[in-house]
């Protein structure tokens, strides 16, 4: 290779690695961790969603993309889109988990999206990934900050799965194989559940919900709330697979899961008929100026909080892996800065550390000093929404 193109290439990580991740995209399109389109067995179910039309799942509210906003922005990314040091992570004691949380709700935050969410004596699993990287191969993608908190082997036993969407770092195909190794049940949007059997789950053990669908138990209901995003694992299935959020309820607790989203008015009715909810869980990070409807940014995050009648808030989709251009420690600085202007307690475990929000504990910043950008400098700003 020419000397001066490798050195290039060798200064600009970031960029070599978005042009190697489309082509590794553009490679590996039959691979088996991509999943396959929705089959007819599923076809009825979906077509008469409210949500599918012309053949693709759609927002209420479309989305915005600004594409050459997207490309040029990659040029000013943040010299610290991943730590440089060492993160402080708690690597929990397996035998925490052999009992039930006096409080009746404890979540263990594992970094990203996925947590483990003990309820009023259930154990729930949110978007898990135990890989390396979040692609669809393993030697190129995003790559994880420290190794899992917990080893998958020392996970308790679960009691529901849930995925928000097909996005890989919400839907990992060898966590997801580990995960069926042990005989758990998979709660999912429309369509997904098509990855799951391609992968060897059971149907059985498969439940697939459209927006405002419910799984009900005598004592416990977890519902699919809608959210404002998009699915996609290929490049030709885009949106044939429905994303959503969570509402998870308990005897005594509730707690609200957004999964990716912009905000969207129908927030309001998803606190208005599952709220008031004890915790919220909002994605407050890998977003950009540019798609202001797929991530919802910092400071939507906390207003959507409100909207969705929270108690206490636990930011997700940040601390684990680098998506958008922004420093890593600018979600949180950015979600601290509006929590205290609206008044929202907000909860900063470590990654890998287990909180009970009922006692009310207060957490201290674990996160290094680096330089972020307020949101005057870089607001995010859903369209369509009051």
């Amino acid at each position: 290779m020419n000397f001066k193109l490798f050195s290039w290439f060798k200064s600009h990580r970031f960029y070599t690695f978005v042009l190697f991740s489309f082509l590794a995209f553009c490679l590996v399109a039959t691979c088996a961790s991509i999943g396959f389109g929705a089959k007819s067995v599923r076809e009825m179910k979906i077509q008469n969603s409210k949500n599918w039309k012309e053949g693709q799942f759609r927002n209420p509210q479309p989305l915005v993309n600004d594409f050459l906003g997207m490309v040029f922005g990659s040029f000013g990314a943040s010299e610290d889109i991943r730590p440089k040091d060492l993160l402080p992570v708690v690597y929990p004691d397996p035998g925490l988990f052999k009992e039930d949380p006096k409080t009746g709700l404890r979540v263990t935050w594992f970094g990203h999206s996925s947590a483990l969410i003990e309820i009023d004596g259930y154990r729930i699993l949110t978007d898990p990934i135990w890989s390396n990287r979040t692609s669809p191969v393993s030697w190129v993608g995003p790559e994880r900050w420290y190794e899992p908190a917990l080893p998958m082997n020392d996970l308790p036993e679960i009691d529901f799965v849930l995925i928000s969407h097909n996005h890989y770092d919400h839907l990992d195909y060898e966590t997801t194989l580990a995960l069926n190794k042990k005989g758990v049940k998979f709660i999912v949007p429309l369509a997904v559940g098509e990855h799951l059997s391609d992968w060897g789950v059971p149907e059985e053990r498969i439940i697939e919900l459209d927006w405002w669908e419910s799984h009900k138990l005598s004592d416990f209901e977890i519902v699919a709330t809608p959210a404002r995003h998009a699915s996609g694992r290929k490049l030709i299935d885009y949106d044939e697979h429905l994303w959503a959020g969570y509402a998870i309820l308990g005897t005594k607790h509730r707690v609200y899961y957004s999964g990716d989203t912009g905000l969207f008015p129908a927030m309001r009715k998803i606190g208005d008929e599952y709220g008031p909810f004890d915790l919220t869980m909002i994605e407050v990070g890998q977003y950009d100026k540019a798609w202001p409807d797929w991530h919802i940014g910092p400071e939507q995050a906390v207003i959507a909080h409100k909207m969705v009648k929270g108690k206490q808030m636990l930011p997700v989709h940040w601390g684990l892996f680098a998506l958008a251009f922004h420093s890593w420690t600018e979600p949180i600085e950015r979600a601290l800065v509006k929590a205290k202007d609206l008044d929202v307690k907000l909860l900063t475990p470590r990654p890998g550390e287990s909180i009970e929000p009922d006692l009310g504990r207060t957490f201290v910043r674990w996160w290094q000093d680096v330089p972020w950008k307020r949101a005057a400098e870089h607001p995010i700003i859903s369209s369509q929404v009051d």
